[in-house]
């Protein structure tokens, strides 16, 4: 697409000269914060169950794989999307649109990190290689599901919930129901707070044939949905930590949890987006964050060895 285009009433940015920043921008590698959280929950879980000490190599692949995954994840959205971005005021200003970022430094980009994390995992155990394409097919439909199904963020949920599960499996090599448990817990979460992130591209996504939840069924049904979800994930948190016999610590951060989620869901309205972003990078960010930070301190008081 030309950089000089106009889109969406917003006048493009001439092209940047790229490069490492430009790319990260594009990719928003900040917001690794939602899903790495709980990788660490599941990995150093299963790593007391094993034999109660930190593995600091395999955290460090597990953290590679993690961020690899997702910075390709991104770049394969963003480039796949680039049209639809281009049409919207709100993503209009997005590195592929303006030319910051050409499409095959992004595919460079996107490609480079799905080698590290078929790298990371194949240093991590035979398992993990061979299931990982399996993590890697839902990051390249999610963005395709927008156009042919008015629920991706249900393949957006599926997408994330492979993190947890990944984790353990890094640890362990074998397969755990309860990582599943806390897996299904984060999917559900995201494909949530998806819900409430979506709303405020209702009437571009209406006026532009792109499919999603509040532009077919509206926003107060979304934020309905969004709630519903959100209950499920305290049910689904609850019920991990009575799969891993969980201590006082690691309630307290569902505590947490619930109390942050509660207020998610005061600060947004349907008819008031204004604060949606907050809800949106600050509490969600926080909410991985704390019960990650409880959780560590859980495994640390019941004996985990550092």
């Amino acid at each position: 697409m030309s950089s000089e285009a106009t889109v969406g009433g917003a006048r493009s940015e001439p092209p940047a000269s790229g490069g490492v920043h430009a790319f990260l921008r594009l990719v928003m590698i900040e917001h690794s914060v939602f899903a790495l959280p709980f990788a660490y929950i599941a990995a150093l879980t299963a790593m007391f169950q094993l034999d109660k000490n930190i593995h600091w190599g395999r955290l460090l692949l597990v953290t590679v794989a993690m961020v690899g995954l997702r910075t390709f994840a991104m770049a394969a959205n963003r480039i796949i999307d680039r049209e639809i971005d281009a049409r919207n005021p709100r993503t209009a200003t997005r590195e592929l649109v303006t030319g910051a970022v050409s499409v095959k430094s992004a595919w460079t980009g996107a490609i480079v990190a799905l080698v590290v994390f078929l790298g990371a995992a194949a240093a991590l155990n035979w398992l993990c290689l061979i299931l990982s394409p399996l993590a890697v097919v839902p990051m390249v439909v999610y963005p395709y599901g927008k156009r042919f199904t008015n629920f991706p963020h249900a393949i957006l949920g599926l997408a994330q919930a492979i993190g947890p599960v990944g984790a353990w499996l890094a640890v362990t090599g074998e397969w755990s129901w309860d990582a599943v448990i806390l897996g299904v817990a984060v999917g559900v979460w995201i494909g949530g707070f998806d819900l409430i992130f979506g709303s405020q591209d209702v009437r571009a996504d209406r006026a532009h044939g792109v499919k999603s939840v509040p532009a077919r069924f509206g926003i107060p049904a979304a934020l309905h949905g969004a709630r519903a979800a959100h209950l499920v994930t305290t049910a689904l948190l609850v019920l991990y930590a009575l799969a891993t016999d969980a201590g006082v610590f690691f309630w307290i951060g569902l505590v947490i949890v619930a109390v942050a989620f509660l207020y998610e869901h005061t600060i947004v309205k349907p008819h008031d987006l204004s604060r949606l972003n907050r809800a949106f990078f600050q509490v969600n960010g926080f909410i991985g964050i704390a019960l990650f930070v409880c959780a560590l301190l859980d495994l640390l008081v019941r004996g985990l060895t550092v």
